[in-house]
């Protein structure tokens, strides 16, 4: 049954005889045609009824108006859906296909439509929208207010184009008014565009907008719907809340005022009433209460559009009076307002069971459920292949409705059920079939189709960043290199506020889905290096490992700030150190000279190098040994230069030769650095006057140690002492040269792989690796000064103010006029900060950057910086950790084993010494009590037996640069306890180095 009411129109419309239309109160009218009307839409020109998919239309007005009831010849298609808006009636056919009228009243498929599968249409006044299955929003039509949503400078199109800055975004339903238009998500957001004259748009002004513009008061509302009107809009809310906004000229708003809205603002007059249906006519609004079964109608009435028995405009919502019976015998259908005209389509109610038709499923983009997977069949998979061919099906596909938390959807919440995600993708992956044509799907078209360099719309359309991961990770690995580089390199071209948002949701991800996103980019990129390491010369692969990392990057600084199970262990690639070997390798192969092919070499060589270079940006992915490794590797001149010349091969044998007096050692340094002389890349030897050492690395060892000490007693006291016996730059001294030399002399150390004796603290290295400094770094150099600053920031009101502490620190502002201004409870933190920043950054500029200029410069090779500040310090003066187990394990043996006496009473001997003594023989064996990185088990310790008639009047004897310790047959285990404390405590001078 179809009842209407409103302006003037032939009685009952040709439906059925004019003689069977039902008068009802206050000028409504029922009309109950033979066959079922199973839609209506209502223009400025047409009336349209869908029967038997059949469409017939009435022409309101024009030059031909005749009232007469016209069937549409639409060529035998079944019409299912039909908008008459403000000039001709667009129709859609099952199978998504757009029929609209021409000028000559004909019907005829919108070409350009004709390979899209439409699910839904509306028309405003001079525009009209459609949404495919797929989720792309198509418009055309005139655009003078931007009511294509196209973009500044955009004319008309009489064929739809294309909204793109939509894509992604899973769309529930599409709405076009007078001159404006709208889309709403799954998710619940609106988004809005066109004209705003009146705030029609819901953006708090009356600024015209061209392209679709997120409408944020109504985030979160749990919007469901959207209506548009001529001038004037309407959204109903999860709960039946109406909000209305625009022109409030009629009262279409229902506010009880005529006044425009320009935000959108709750109808109070129908709140607590459980709204299930709203519709804007061009300047009237209808509602259904579906629990009440009551109609309500508020705005234009001046011809009875109301059906409330007035011919006024009503600003506050009043019932349409329809007979009681009706609630006994008919169930509501749909509401319908056009210009002048309201309509409310009823079915009869068969016992209880209602014959009104169910909702129409395919008027909802496609997204993917447990039917879909579990059945099989060919129609199945193509609804499948559909989805993940499309980036809004399937970020429309996986969301969390229990508790309606995907209408919480925001920058923090992805609104995404990860364990439906789960459980789907594995069913998923049984059937061989469907996912080689799913991997198809994402490959040739849904990667493809993404366009992150344009930005987005909605953060619903990141989705997909998170779901292709989970997808990728139950694939096979020959597939999951090529789709997860693909994904990666959609990632990377992501604008600054898109990736802010995806790394916030990686953020938020479940701990196990985040430790497998870390799995799935670390392994990936370890079988790239694998591939690599194998000598195959792709330079692709190099490309694909780059994003790769780049994106683990960005996955390893968000876990960096979560307090997870997620370590930094978590992110090592293992596979680097095979790299390395590969590499060592390939020079072995080179140096011998066994394999003819030297250019074959060198090209392997440099992809290698290349790859390893590459590495140095993501200091992350290795631990410190294998970043020690990558050091020496790169400082070497030949692995930087393809082919060396005959004077870098001079260079590499003899390196640069220090010749220096250890009486004056620091004088003969400093002034054998300002001749400018030194070739800071190649290797430093060192030659003691007077002494016959050649030096094969221990001579160079002590000579850093010998330096370190000069530094630490200079009388120019460039270095002070603080209270933890660490070291920092002396304030007081401004001299720029004292700085930058003992900063180049640090980096000379580490580039040559010496230790220094200076304990500077961590924040040294934090700032020489650009990282900021914190309290703890106060507390590592001056334990009571942090208790102080700590207590500080504990204390209570009272006390802080008993304090009388201003922003000053030694008599020196924090602050401009900063001992004028108290540290109270509220600014403390700010005291604090200015505190730790005053001491290591503020207070040493002058001190701190011509010794950074001076490091970089001694240590030339910049792989240094992809060290942590822990592990820099641990390279520049070796590991605080001294496992002297380590050393008896790597330590091997020549004309002996481990099982003769001999040896046996070293290690007794060893181990019995005093931790001092033990590092006594550190010097004694290398030249530095300092351990390596890696720890004890990286040195190398060799010993040889003297068979000597005279052992017992023999000293051991070192021979530091090779890590070879020469080890009389001592007659008693007391003779070699003697002879090793005395050798290691008095033999200062290296005589075989």
């Amino acid at each position: 049954m179809l009842c209407y009411w409103g302006a003037k129109v032939r009685e009952g419309f040709g439906l059925i005889q004019s003689d069977k239309v039902k008068h009802l109160n206050n000028g409504i009218r029922c009309v109950c045609p033979t066959s079922e009307i199973q839609d209506v839409s209502v223009g400025r020109n047409f009336v349209g009824f869908i029967r038997n998919g059949k469409v017939s239309v009435t022409r309101l007005c024009g030059d031909d108006h005749d009232g007469k009831l016209k069937q549409l010849e639409t060529e035998n298609q079944e019409i299912t859906l039909i908008d008459c808006g403000g000039d001709d009636p667009l129709l859609l056919a099952h199978g998504g296909k757009v029929i609209i009228l021409d000028e000559s009243a004909n019907c005829r498929p919108l070409k350009d439509l004709a390979h899209r599968h439409v699910i839904q249409i509306s028309c405003g006044d001079q525009h009209s929208m459609a949404l495919t299955q797929e989720g792309q929003v198509f418009v055309w039509g005139k655009n003078s207010h931007g009511q294509l949503g196209l973009g500044e400078g955009r004319s008309g199109s009489q064929t739809p184009q294309h909204v793109q800055c939509l894509d992604g975004v899973p769309l529930a339903q599409i709405s076009a008014g007078g001159d404006h238009s709208f889309v709403l998500s799954l998710s619940g957001v609106v988004f809005g565009w066109g004209k705003n004259s009146s705030g029609q748009l819901g953006l708090g002004d009356t600024t015209d907008r061209c392209v679709p513009t997120l409408v944020k008061s109504l985030n979160r509302k749990k919007t469901q719907f959207i209506s548009c009107g001529g001038e004037h809009t309407a959204t109903l809310s999860k709960g039946g809340t109406v909000f209305t906004f625009g022109a409030g000229v009629f009262g279409q708003l229902g506010h009880n005022t005529f006044k425009d809205e320009h935000l959108p603002r709750v109808v109070a007059e129908l709140w607590g009433s459980e709204v299930s249906q709203v519709t804007c006519g061009r300047h009237h609004t209808l509602v259904l209460v579906g629990s009440s079964k009551r109609i309500y109608s508020f705005g234009c009435g001046t011809q009875g559009q109301l059906g409330n028995g007035q011919m006024t405009n009503q600003s506050v919502p009043s019932p349409v009076h329809l007979p009681a019976e009706f609630n006994d015998e008919f169930v509501f259908g749909t509401l319908i307002a056009g210009e002048h005209h309201s309509f409310a389509l009823f079915f009869k109610e068969l016992g209880h069971i209602s014959a009104k038709p169910e909702p129409n499923p395919n008027r909802g983009i496609l997204t993917l459920d447990d039917r879909m997977i579990d059945q099989r069949g060919s129609e199945c998979n193509n609804k499948i292949n559909q989805v993940f061919s499309s980036a809004a099906c399937l970020n429309g596909s996986f969301l969390k409705t229990s508790c309606d938390e995907h209408y919480q959807t925001s920058a923090n919440v992805c609104g995404m059920d990860f364990d439906l995600v789960k459980k789907s993708f594995a069913k998923l992956s049984e059937n061989k079939n469907v996912m080689t044509k799913i991997t198809r799907m994402v490959r040739d078209k849904l990667l493809p189709s993404l366009n992150p360099k344009e930005g987005f719309s909605s953060v619903e359309a990141l989705r997909v960043y998170l779901l292709l991961p989970e997808l990728i990770r139950v694939y096979q690995e020959q597939h999951r290199v090529h789709l997860l580089e693909a994904l990666a390199s959609k990632i990377l071209q992501l604008k600054p506020d898109a990736l802010e948002v995806l790394e916030n949701y990686w953020f938020e991800l479940p701990e196990d889905r985040l430790k497998d996103l870390v799995k799935l980019f670390r392994n990936t990129s370890a079988m790239l290096i694998d591939e690599i390491s194998s000598g195959e010369m792709n330079c692709d692969e190099m490309i694909h490992l780059k994003k790769l990392m780049q994106v683990l990057q960005m996955i390893y600084k968000v876990c960096c700030r979560t307090h997870n199970d997620i370590t930094s262990r978590d992110f090592i690639i293992h596979k680097i150190n095979d790299l390395l070997d590969m590499l060592q390798a390939t020079l072995a192969d080179f140096e011998s000279c066994l394999i003819l092919d030297i250019d074959e070499i060198l090209k392997r060589k440099d992809h290698f190098v290349k790859t390893i270079e590459m590495l140095v940006s993501f200091p992350f992915v290795a631990e410190t040994v294998s970043k020690w490794r990558i050091f020496k590797c790169l400082r070497d001149p030949f692995i930087r230069k393809t082919i060396p010349d005959q004077h870098d091969a001079v260079w590499i044998c003899t390196g640069c030769t220090l010749h220096i007096n250890r009486i004056s050692i620091l004088k003969d340094t400093l002034q054998y650095l300002r001749k400018g002389n030194h070739s800071f890349q190649h290797l430093l030897k060192v030659k003691f006057a007077g002494e016959d050492g050649i030096d094969a690395g221990a001579l160079s060892a002590e000579f850093f140690s010998l330096l370190s000490q000069s530094f630490l007693t200079w009388k120019k006291k460039p270095l002070t002492v603080w209270e933890n016996s660490l070291v920092w730059f002396n304030a007081e001294k401004t001299h720029n040269e004292e700085f930058y030399y003992l900063g180049l002399v640090c980096g000379m150390a580490l580039f040559n792989q010496y230790h220094m004796s200076i304990d500077f603290p961590l924040a040294l290295f934090k700032k020489l690796l650009d990282q900021s400094v914190n309290l703890n770094d106060i507390e590592e150099m001056s334990p009571v000064e942090a208790r102080g600053l700590k207590d500080l920031l504990q204390e209570d009101e009272e006390v802080v103010d008993a304090l009388f502490q201003n922003f000053t620190f030694k008599g020196q502002e924090l602050i401009p006029n900063g001992a004028q201004i108290p540290v109270t409870t509220i600014n403390r933190q700010k005291y604090v900060d200015l505190y730790v920043d005053f001491i290591f950054n503020k207070s040493v500029k002058n001190q701190f950057e011509p010794f950074s200029a001076g490091f970089s410069e001694g240590c030339p090779v910049k792989a240094w910086k992809m060290f942590h500040p822990e592990e820099l310090r641990e390279v520049f003066y070796g590991s605080p950790k001294y496992e002297w187990e380590d050393l008896q394990k790597c330590a091997t043996y020549e004309h002996c084993s481990p099982s003769d006496e001999l040896i046996k009473n070293f290690w007794t001997v060893f181990f019995e010494l005093s931790e001092e003594n033990k590092n006594k023989f550190l010097i004694f064996m290398y030249g530095t009590g300092r351990v390596p990185p890696g720890g004890l088990s990286k040195r190398t310790l060799k010993i040889v037996p003297m068979n000597n008639p005279d052992s017992d009047d023999l000293l051991p004897v070192a021979q530091t640069c090779f890590g070879t310790l020469y080890l009389p047959k001592y007659s008693h285990v007391n003779k070699l306890r003697h002879k090793l404390i005395h050798a290691i405590s008095f033999c200062e001078v290296f005589g075989q180095a």
